[in-house]
């Protein structure tokens, strides 16, 4: 079984205070530090982008787990890598040649991953499974934090896992949007194991408490 993974998205948190943050999150035992990058053309906003994450890369040892929303992938993931990023997710909706990006991604020594937004059927990339680390599954509509986790997602995750776990079980399953403490346990149980969080984390008064409580929940149903 693999182990339950947190990785609060930085970009839920404050941005005035970046240093502060990763130091809170490092202290609070993440396990990645999720790194959102918005062009405001694939998604509506902007966030931040390569200047930011050199500067993250330079006070943190925790894995960089960058996911570039941006409507041209295949041009700008080296940036990415260049600057610092451990893992590399980007659209499937928007790559041209997802296998030589994951290839590339790859041959840096990185891990690689697609994301799928939540009308994207995940048999979309059963040709790209050899090639992948992880794969994303969006549980909101990409573009904004602290949205209404989508339920209707649940069946997608669980199909896409059962499929990983008999021909791929090196792949992790992870899931961004909505993530909080009422709703991982259910996660974890369609063979999520991997999760992204925003304000179940970010903003929260003691963030070491609300991710041991967040990892305890998903385990609790593995055990």
């Amino acid at each position: 079984m693999n182990k339950i993974s947190i990785a609060p998205s930085i970009a839920a948190g404050n941005l005035l205070r970046l240093e502060d943050e990763v130091r809170h999150l490092e202290a609070g035992g993440a396990d990645a530090i999720h790194f959102d990058v918005m062009d405001g053309h694939f998604v509506p906003l902007l966030t931040i982008g390569v200047p930011f994450l050199e500067a993250m890369r330079k006070i943190t040892k925790l894995p960089l787990d960058v996911h570039i929303m941006v409507s041209n992938p295949d041009h700008v993931a080296q940036h990415y890598l260049d600057a610092g990023a451990d893992i590399l997710t980007f659209p499937i909706e928007t790559a041209k040649h997802p296998d030589r990006l994951c290839q590339q991604i790859r041959d840096a020594g990185r891990k690689a991953g697609v994301v799928l937004n939540p009308s994207t059927h995940w048999n979309s990339i059963e040709f790209l499974l050899p090639t992948l680390n992880q794969i994303t599954i969006m549980s909101v509509n990409p573009g904004y934090s602290r949205q209404t986790h989508i339920n209707d997602v649940h069946p997608k995750i669980k199909a896409l896992a059962e499929f990983c776990q008999k021909s791929f079980p090196h792949i992790e399953i992870q899931i961004d949007g909505g993530v909080n403490l009422k709703n991982i346990g259910i996660l974890a149980q369609l063979g999520a194991t991997n999760f992204v969080t925003g304000g179940a984390v970010m903003g929260q008064p003691d963030y070491k408490k609300a991710i041991s409580q967040l990892r305890d929940a998903a385990s609790k149903v593995l055990a």
